[in-house]
């Protein structure tokens, strides 16, 4: 495997909830960190909802669809675990008479860590999504010591939803690197409404939003204001 020309830390992208776009905020940092010099790496530790990480519905699929340096590789190098049931990855595992093994996600982070910077890894939905009996997205954060940065939808509910998952991770002592908002909707949520979300949200936790994604056309060439979200973020 190629060494990393550049080291930066590594990134857990968790959600506020399922469907909120963690996956384009993933493929984003992908492209904007290959763009800045970095050699990332995607990783997706449960995949849930697909039959390989080849099918449709693959996650890492996607990814290396729309990252240029990946698009002759193998998605399958990117997914530890891969489950058909579209459910919390505890439940689609137990469906398949399986387990999920935190220490041996924490191990493959590791090791792409030795090649690769930043590994990004992508979460199954929210915290407490459950990935063990006992243990849940959290916990998997936790355990692989990586920070989180936040993908969050744009619009209505997502003071609430924000707030919530933020206080979760204040009562471990875990501080994420920032909130992205994720707008897909055709019409675009109004700018009077996002400013008022990132007002209460930066007001209440202290936590600063890096800003707010649009909807995306080509997601092989996003336009570069999708992009400016996580300028604000990393470059400094």
């Amino acid at each position: 495997m190629e060494k990393s020309r550049k080291k930066t830390d590594n990134l857990f992208v968790v959600g506020t909830d399922t469907g909120v776009g963690k996956t384009v905020l993933s493929l984003l940092l992908m492209q904007f960190f290959y763009a800045r010099g970095y050699n990332p790496f995607y990783l997706k530790p449960a995949q849930t909802g697909c039959v390989d990480p080849h099918d449709v519905d693959s996650d890492a699929r996607f990814i290396y669809q729309h990252v240029e340096a990946l698009k002759e590789k193998d998605p399958a190098d990117s997914v530890i675990y891969c489950f058909k049931n579209p459910k919390a990855p505890y439940f689609a595992a137990r469906d398949e008479g399986k387990k999920i093994d935190l220490e041996t996600i924490k191990k493959t982070a590791n090791e792409k860590s030795s090649s690769y910077s930043p590994v990004i890894l992508e979460a199954a939905g929210g915290l407490l999504v459950p990935i063990t009996e006992k243990l849940m997205v959290i916990d998997m954060i936790e355990i692989t010591g990586i920070r989180p940065i936040i993908a969050a939808r744009a619009g209505l509910g997502t003071i609430n939803h924000t707030l919530l998952t933020l206080d979760t991770l204040s009562r471990r002592g875990i501080e994420p690197a920032s909130i992205v908002f994720l707008d897909s909707g055709e019409n675009g949520i109004s700018q009077e409404m996002i400013s008022e979300n990132i007002e209460a949200i930066e007001k209440i936790s202290g936590i600063k939003v890096g800003g707010t994604v649009g909807k995306i056309k080509d997601f092989s060439n996003p336009k570069q204001d999708c992009y400016q979200p996580l300028e604000r973020i990393f470059d400094k």
